[in-house]
């Protein structure tokens, strides 16, 4: 069962982590309360997520969402570049990156979609590994330069995410077009109150849709359902509160709108891979 990885124990008051590691030994299975994106560079290793085990290779970018858990095998001479978001930023000062369909896409769409526990797996090409991992490890100088630059920071997490996104595979390199306003609206509500016994109709009424439409929409600008964003957003917040509140986990279960602890521990096990108690005593065991 993973530890959790802590956003405010790693990240030195900047909504960015960074850098790039060597590693010859496995990493223990962990999750985050943050979104990691790994790339992956030379070296030999496996991938431990909650569908088993498969080889690394050069290329390979794995983004997790916060609440997703992963880790490494038998790793020899392997380079994983680390670029790490703030859940918290990525809903605030981070959030513009969600209007850019490249960027959208890459981050929340694919990791987001159903069966995927909030982890996906793509490749780009070699040459766009090698100047991402060259880009991340500039970007983790910066920041362990201790100096306050946030225009350059934010500058070099660009750059990152946008080499990341062109060196993808061609099928996933297009662009999608603009969220529609009605998904953009839908999102925003779900964001706002995840809690809320919605469903589908409330949503579509309130967009002056008809339900299937709106659902045909979602999961062509979002790769799901409006109800499984929902699902996977209150996970993720559960997740949150799991992991840094003293809530018991029914309570938790009904803070993000799961009233029924069995349902609640049922959904929380498919979308993230452990059961809420599981996860919970994860994440205290390597407390901040």
């Amino acid at each position: 069962m993973p530890a959790t990885l802590h956003e405010h124990a790693l990240f030195a008051g900047v909504p960015v982590l960074a850098g790039v590691h060597h590693l010859d030994a496995g990493v223990e299975p962990h999750a985050h309360d943050f979104l990691e994106i790994a790339v992956i560079g030379t070296g030999r290793g496996r991938h431990v997520t909650s569908q088993g085990e498969r080889p690394l290779r050069r290329g390979q970018v794995i983004v997790l969402r916060p609440g997703a858990w992963h880790g490494f095998a038998g790793c020899a001479g392997l380079v994983v570049a680390n670029c790490c978001l703030s859940a918290q930023a990525l809903r605030g000062e981070l959030a513009a990156l969600h209007d850019i369909p490249m960027l959208r896409r890459l981050l929340w769409t694919d990791p987001v979609a159903s069966g995927t526990h909030g982890v996906a797996v793509t490749d780009v090409d070699p040459a766009a590994a090698e100047e991402a991992v060259a880009e991340i490890d500039l970007l983790g100088r910066d920041l362990a330069a201790g100096r306050h630059r946030p225009g350059r920071v934010l500058g070099r997490l660009i750059t990152v995410l946008g080499v990341l996104s062109d060196g993808r595979e061609p099928e996933r390199r297009t662009p999608d077009a603009s969220v529609h306003p009605a998904v953009a609206a839908t999102i925003a509500r779900l964001e706002a109150s995840p809690a809320h016994p919605w469903r589908l109709d409330d949503l579509a009424r309130a967009v002056s849709l008809d339900p299937a439409h709106l659902g045909r929409l979602f999961r062509r600008h979002a790769g799901l359902t409006p109800l499984g964003f929902l699902a996977r957003l209150r996970a993720e917040r559960a997740a949150t509160l799991l992991a840094h509140s003293s809530l018991p986990t029914a309570r938790v279960g009904a803070a993000v709108g799961w009233d029924d602890p069995t349902y609640f521990a049922r959904r929380f096990r498919t979308l993230v891979g452990l059961t809420p108690t599981e996860y919970r005593r994860r994440s205290r065991s390597e407390g901040p």
